[in-house]
């Protein structure tokens, strides 16, 4: 299931920047190329759950929108090749602290957990739960 979605793309981004961004036919098709904006999309999807499948179950489903968020600010940074302003890095930058804050558990999503997130397993029949403090101070 994709993240970030070419409708959601429009409506944050607006469909102008988008057309610039991915039309890249000789001589111009006018339009969001598809197959571009696809490939971007992909990208900040597997980035996405490249940091999330420590914690949780991937791909996410349903998605949270604060994924989503984080999905479309990545994608659109995939469509610079060089030299993105520094909004679009902006963006890109937040998305990936919010990512690591994810992975460490400092950012906790309505989502299904892997079994090495939630520290639950069992040994011998013995069945155990890790005890995790979010309040210790990390050194």
């Amino acid at each position: 299931m994709a993240y970030a979605t070419k409708a959601n793309l429009i409506a944050r981004f607006g469909e102008e920047e988008l057309i610039q961004l991915t039309d890249r036919a000789d001589p111009a098709m006018g339009a969001i190329d598809d197959a571009v904006l696809t490939a971007a999309m992909s990208r900040a999807d597997a980035l996405v759950d490249s940091y999330l499948r420590v914690r949780y179950t991937v791909p996410l489903s349903p998605v949270p929108a604060e994924v989503a968020h984080q999905a479309e600010g990545i994608a659109r940074r995939y469509l610079y090749d060089d030299g993105a302003p520094e909004g679009v890095q902006a963006l890109y930058d937040e998305a990936i602290a919010w990512l690591k804050d994810c992975q460490a558990g400092r950012v906790l999503l309505d989502a299904a957990t892997t079994t090495a997130a939630t520290g639950t397993g069992s040994v011998g029949g013995a069945e155990f739960a890790e005890s995790v403090n979010d309040f210790a101070e990390a050194y």
